[in-house]
């Protein structure tokens, strides 16, 4: 197999070909067709998340088809063509997986953090973790439901049935929500850096009622907001533009510091709340519901050894809707 691999914190990635994987107890092997490259994999690179298992291969949007099954595994099948999430393992014993809240477990595995991704050729999962895709849809196409998608989702749920929905940060995840957004009804506000003309444009495409840089202020306040961008003076800005009573939900695994702010921005019951990984019915939920809300995404695919310069595009906002990798 073939696999970018990151050697050390801040390090590019290096092609590497090692020996093919072999799937353990429980364990399905994943011949990789397309791996989304997601922000959280620049927090990888960047080192700016904790205990990184060096080396590693990032990556955790992978779209595949099984061409080896281990011990113990009944629920696949060989050539079915499965998603590979965020959320690789979960203890199952710890308060939090008990009381229905894997997403907060205690001993978790993480695709492409703690245990090597989809930047490469294949990749080994936990069989209970990888959900059945069927064969509607491109390859390249649903590998941003895996990441985006799927916290995206689980960001909308925890915005309540907020009506006016205001979106800050319109990547990957903003540009899939959005759709759900509007297919449910609600009207979106879409907020980009200042003179991302391109994000605001796809975001009209795709049924905004409202389109501006992030420092501005709609006209009516939100119900709610959603802040997929890792900046944390975003947080005052999301709480200026909501109702009283209104929700902040930052959905991103890292972000810079939120700044001090006063109290009146959080006074009259407004909330602010964190989104932290995803459950497997997040998964079954949102790719249920993805169809039927006819999501569409906007990709743009490389090849596998261009790992590097994708995520110096995202990192510079260059990437409009999401990248993908196709070894």
């Amino acid at each position: 197999m073939r696999a970018m691999v990151l050697a050390a914190p801040r390090a590019r990635l290096r092609m590497e070909e090692r020996p093919d994987p072999i799937p353990g107890e429980g364990q399905i092997r994943v011949r990789v067709s397309a791996c989304g490259v997601c922000r959280t994999d620049l927090h990888v690179v960047d080192a700016e998340l904790p205990d990184i298992r060096y080396p590693i291969v990032p990556g955790h949007e992978i779209v595949g088809r099984i061409d080896l099954i281990g011990p113990n595994v009944a629920t696949h099948a060989r050539g079915d063509r499965v998603g590979i999430p965020w959320l690789g393992f979960t203890c199952g014993s710890c308060r939090f997986c008990r009381e229905g809240m894997e997403n907060l477990c205690d001993r978790p595995l993480f695709t492409g953090y703690t245990r090597d991704g989809g930047y490469a050729t294949h990749a080994v999962a936990d069989a209970r973790y990888a959900f059945p895709l069927g064969e509607a849809g491109d390859d390249w196409a649903i590998a941003p439901l895996l990441c985006a998608g799927l916290i995206g989702w689980r960001s909308l749920v925890l915005a309540g049935q907020a009506e006016r929905l205001g979106i800050y940060g319109f990547g990957a995840a903003g540009h899939i929500i959005a759709q759900v957004a509007v297919w449910q009804g609600r009207s979106v506000h879409a907020f980009t850096r200042r003179g991302d003309v391109a994000a605001q444009d796809l975001a009209r495409r795709l049924g905004a009622v409202w389109a501006g840089a992030s420092d501005e202020t709609p006209d009516t306040p939100l119900d709610a907001a959603i802040i997929y961008a890792p900046a944390g003076e975003l947080v005052p800005a999301a709480l200026r533009a909501v109702r009283k009573g209104g929700r902040v939900v930052c959905a991103g695994i890292h972000m810079s510091d939120i700044p001090s702010f006063p109290y009146d921005l959080l006074w009259q019951e407004r909330q602010l709340i964190s989104v932290a990984n995803l459950t497997r019915q997040d998964g079954l939920d949102f790719l249920r519901i993805a169809p039927q809300a006819g999501v569409r995404t906007e990709t743009t695919a490389f090849p596998l050894d261009q790992a590097n310069e994708v995520l110096d595009m995202l990192r510079n906002g260059q990437i409009l809707g999401a990248a993908v990798l196709r070894p």
